[in-house]
């Protein structure tokens, strides 16, 4: 796995609000048209949050088109910062941004698919749901969300893809049995789905219980879900001398580099594994909002993954595989 992390020159051509808290941008890089990318993919954005300089990963929405990266962003009142920064920029804002990675890539050789998407996490799944229909590959997509007015292109997906489109509105007394939606499917179906880190593990659960084929579940989550809000939590390394404060609107990965701690790492969603920690004691509860390790390593608690888990409760001792010479 290996990131296209080129930063290139664009700039904000268009916003728009396409639900409640949830505003559109499209983003055209100076060199010209956007390259090609396909459904699932997503751009690195650099963020200010105060004086300094972060970055943030967006999906792109909708079908394929080299006119315009597309976002959508919802203003999280509880976040790191990258949605406040992000809902400031108007049309004409320069920004820098990569070109397009796919870590969740559509395999489209599959007989049957389920499609699943939790509140903004319909934003890579969108661009999948309109590509199979147009193929007329047999798919359902399931979309959830607190309220309608909350769901962003509940229109444009209920024109699309009539009756192939379920909705589960908490708000209208609906609820998604994600169980009940993998029974349903064939048996060489696949399960695509984005959302919330407790949709995730759901999901992961269920098609397990079910027996169904690993590889044929695949699944993103935002690197800002967790089971807990976010709080301040501390972190020594005895083998470094080092103790650092990790703040709310911090990750573990940041505040390790700043402390002059170098940490390997890649993808920095939660995926790749590259910046496991092993944990030596812990003092708290880690919330894993990863999705590298399986269930039973979470429940081990032997390591965690530096670039999005917390820990609520108080801190950790970890070891960063360091040994004098």
């Amino acid at each position: 796995m290996k990131y296209d992390r080129d930063w290139v020159d664009a700039r904000v051509i268009a916003t728009s609000d396409v639900a409640e808290d949830v505003r559109h941008f499209e983003i055209v890089p100076d060199a010209g048209p956007a390259p090609s990318w396909s459904p699932g993919s997503h751009i690195n954005l650099q963020v200010m949050i105060g004086e300094r300089t972060d970055t943030r990963s967006y999906s792109l929405v909708g079908e394929p088109d080299r006119t315009a990266y597309r976002i959508a962003v919802r203003r999280q009142a509880e976040s790191r910062g990258g949605s406040a920064y992000m809902w400031s920029l108007k049309p004409g804002a320069r920004v820098r941004i990569t070109n397009a990675n796919n870590l969740f890539e559509l395999d489209q050789s599959s007989e049957e698919y389920l499609l699943v998407a939790g509140g903004i996490g319909i934003t890579p799944i969108l661009g999948m749901a309109l590509t199979l229909k147009k193929r007329g590959a047999p798919m359902r997509l399931v979309y959830t969300g607190r309220s309608r007015a909350a769901m962003p292109f509940v229109d444009l997906l209920s024109e699309r893809l009539s009756s192939d489109l379920e909705l589960a509105v908490s708000s209208e007394g609906q609820r998604l049995d994600i169980a009940a939606e993998i029974e349903r499917l064939g048996p060489d179906a696949a399960l695509y789905i984005c959302g919330p880190m407790r949709l995730l593990d759901a999901a992961r659960k269920a098609w397990a219980a079910a027996g169904r084929q690993p590889h044929r579940l695949r699944y993103e989550t935002f690197g800002s879900s967790g089971s807990h809000a976010a709080e301040a939590f501390w972190v020594k390394i005895p083998e470094l001398g080092v103790e650092v404060c990790v703040p709310e609107n911090r990750t573990l990965l940041q505040s390790l580099e700043e402390a002059g701690v170098g940490v390997i790492s890649d993808c920095q969603r939660g995926e790749c594994g590259l910046c496991a920690l092993d944990i030596v004691s812990l003092d708290g509860v880690v919330d894993h909002r990863d999705v590298f390790f399986s269930d039973q390593q979470r429940q081990e608690n032997a390591q965690l993954c530096a670039c999005v888990s917390r820990i609520s409760g108080g801190g950790a001792v970890l070891s960063v595989g360091y040994r004098p010479d």
